[in-house]
């Protein structure tokens, strides 16, 4: 079991398949789905969830703790960090941000709420416009901010980390530049992600 665990792709696989069994154990004890709208709400929803946990959580970690630990490291430690760690976290770090937008749109849009939420719940009556303040204000912002984070996460921090780690070639000088520009982006990021949770919770609970 210890030689098991220690695999992670045999645990994920693992974990998976245990995810399936718990699925098919729920359908056969509701008596089955019905493989409509509300099922692929659901299953988009349960992925926006996942590829979010994923994001949110490597943004966390590059600020509490790699970000941090940095200036701590010796020249002969910085290395497994620059030229392995790093790479393999942002490599997950933009597909996980990339995959929590595209998974909420279809959320979004399968639950019927896309347009109404990219608005903030401002909308058009007879004769005047509206704010029709809510549940589609409050996931709204939520949405917005995290397009804002996403797009942080694509065109500043990683061109400017690829430059930072040496991923592509760049001038020694632009190095530190690069570095600070990504940092300070990611710390928007930290600084937008309470506020972003917030909404999209208080979406589903509050309202």
């Amino acid at each position: 079991m210890t030689n098991f665990l220690m695999s992670l792709s045999k645990t994920i696989h693992a974990s998976i398949v245990l995810a399936i069994i718990l699925f098919l154990v729920l359908f056969f004890g509701n008596g089955g789905f019905d493989f409509d709208t509300l099922f692929w709400s659901w299953l988009f929803r349960y992925l926006h969830v996942l590829s979010g946990v994923m994001w949110i959580g490597l943004l966390w970690y590059l600020n509490f703790v790699q970000i941090p630990s940095m200036p701590k490291l010796t020249d002969e430690t910085k290395p497994a960090i620059t030229k392995v760690i790093a790479p393999a976290v942002l490599f997950w770090f933009r597909w996980a941000a990339f995959a929590t937008i595209v998974t909420g749109l279809i959320v979004a849009y399968l639950n019927g709420y896309l347009h109404e939420s990219m608005t903030l719940g401002i909308e058009k009556g007879d004769s005047y416009w509206y704010w029709n303040r809510g549940k589609n204000t409050a996931i709204g912002i939520g949405m917005w901010l995290g397009l804002i984070m996403a797009f942080n996460v694509w065109f500043i921090i990683w061109p400017n980390q690829k430059k930072a780690l040496g991923i592509v070639e760049t001038q020694p000088e632009e190095k530190p530049i690069a570095l600070k520009k990504a940092v300070i982006a990611s710390r928007i990021n930290t600084l937008l992600s309470l506020p972003m949770l917030l909404s999209m919770v208080a979406a589903q609970n509050l309202y």
